[in-house]
C-alpha cells in the first residue's frame, strides 16, 4: 500500500510541477497570450486590478516603465520554469525513491511557490482561469504529501502506557 501513496503521490506532484513550468515557460516567452480574468492578457489585469489606471495608457505615457513590467513578468515566468524543473527532478528521483529530504523540500518549496503566486494574484485582483490551477497544484501537491509524510503514525505499533 505504501509503494501505491507513493507512486500516485509522484505522479500528482509531477503534473502539479509540470503545470508551473508551462504556466511560466508561457510567461517568459509569450505573457501576451497568457490570459487572465475575462481573456485579458495576465499582466495588463494584474497591472489594471493593482492601479485601477489603463495597460494602455501606462504604455503610451510611459513606455520604458511597462517595458520594465514586462521583463519583470517574463523574469517570474523564468523563474516559474526553474522552481517546476527543480521540483520535477527532485519528484522522479529522490522522493520516489522515498528520500525524507525529498518530502520536506517538495512541501517547503511548492507551498513558497504556489502560495506566494495566490497572494500576487490576489493582491493585484487578477485571478483568471490559469491563476485558479495554482490552488488545484497546491491541494494536489499537499495531498500527495500527506498519504506519503515520513512522520506519520500508520503501521506503527503502539506502545502500552502500563
Amino acid at each position: 500500500m505504501k509503494l501505491v501513496n507513493r507512486h500516485v503521490a509522484w505522479i500528482l506532484i509531477l503534473i502539479a510541477d509540470a503545470g508551473l513550468v508551462a504556466w511560466g515557460a508561457m510567461a517568459a516567452a509569450l505573457p501576451d497570450f497568457l490570459l487572465g480574468p475575462g481573456g485579458t492578457p495576465i499582466l495588463t489585469a494584474g497591472y489594471e486590478g493593482f492601479s485601477k489606471g489603463s495597460w494602455s495608457e501606462l504604455v503610451s505615457t510611459a513606455p520604458m516603465a511597462a517595458k520594465y513590467m514586462v521583463v519583470l513578468f517574463r523574469m517570474y515566468g523564468v523563474f516559474n520554469v526553474v522552481f517546476g524543473l527543480m521540483a520535477i527532478a527532485i519528484t522522479v528521483t529522490a522522493f520516489r525513491r522515498g528520500e525524507q529530504w525529498a518530502w520536506w523540500a517538495l512541501l517547503v518549496g511548492n507551498t513558497v511557490a504556489l502560495v506566494s503566486a495566490m497572494t500576487y494574484d490576489k493582491l493585484v485582483n487578477a485571478i483568471g482561469p490559469f491563476e485558479l490551477t495554482e490552488y488545484l497544484g497546491l491541494a494536489l501537491v499537499w495531498g500527495a504529501l500527506a498519504v506519503t509524510a515520513p512522520f506519520r503514525a500508520a503501521g506503527r505499533p503502539v506502545r502500552s502506557m502500563g
